[in-house]
C-alpha cells in the first residue's frame, strides 16, 4: 500500500508543473486578449458604412480640384465633416457601453484568476511541483522549495508559489511574444 501512494504522489508531482503552467498560461492569454479587445474596441457595421461614406465624400472631394468645382467640392467637405462628427457620437455612446462590458469580464476573471491560484497553492501547499538538479539553481535552491521539502536526491523539490511566481512571469512573456491578430 505504501508504494502506492509512493507512486501516485510521484505521478502527481510529474503532471504538476506542466498542469500548474498551463492554467496561468491560460488564464493569462484569456486576460491578454480582453485588455486587447478593450483598448480596440469592436468595429460595427454601422461605423464601417460611416467610414466608407466619409472616404468615398473625401475623395470625390479631392477629385474637384477645378475652380469651376471648387463649390461642388467645398459641398462635399462640408458633408464628410458631418458623416465624421456623427461618427464620433456614434463611437462616443457605444464605447463607454463596451468599456463597462469589458470591464466586467476583466473583474471576473481577475476573481476567478485569484481563487485559482488559492487552490492551487491549496491543493500543493507542502507538495513539491517539480523538482530540478541542485546545481542548476545553486544560490536560489532554498527560495524555490519554499514549504516543499528542500533538497531530495541531489534535486532541489520547487514549491507551488515560487512556480506560480515563474509560471506567470512566463506566460506573460509568451503573450507578448504572440501578438492578438486583429479582429474583424
Amino acid at each position: 500500500m505504501g508504494e502506492v501512494v509512493e507512486t501516485l504522489e510521484g505521478h502527481r508531482m510529474s503532471v504538476a508543473a506542466p498542469l500548474v503552467f498551463i492554467v496561468v498560461v491560460v488564464l493569462q492569454f484569456v486576460s491578454r486578449g480582453l485588455q486587447q479587445l478593450k483598448k480596440r474596441g469592436v468595429k460595427t457595421a454601422t461605423a464601417n458604412r460611416l467610414r466608407g461614406e466619409i472616404k468615398d465624400l473625401l475623395k470625390g472631394a479631392s477629385s474637384l480640384s477645378q475652380p469651376s468645382t471648387f463649390a461642388q467640392a467645398a459641398k462635399l467637405r462640408r458633408m464628410a465633416a458631418v458623416k465624421e462628427k456623427e461618427l464620433a457620437n456614434y463611437q462616443e455612446l457605444h464605447g463607454k457601453e463596451r468599456k463597462l462590458s469589458y470591464e466586467l469580464y476583466l473583474k471576473v476573471l481577475f476573481i476567478s484568476k485569484v481563487l485559482t491560484y488559492l487552490v492551487l497553492i491549496w491543493w500543493f501547499w507542502r507538495v513539491p511541483v517539480a523538482s530540478i538538479s541542485q546545481e542548476l539553481v545553486q544560490p536560489f535552491g532554498k527560495v524555490l522549495s519554499c514549504r516543499a521539502g528542500g533538497i531530495l536526491n541531489e534535486n532541489v523539490m520547487v514549491g507551488i508559489i515560487p512556480w506560480l511566481i515563474l509560471s506567470t512571469r512566463v506566460s506573460k512573456f509568451v503573450c507578448r511574444l504572440f501578438k492578438f491578430k486583429e479582429l474583424k
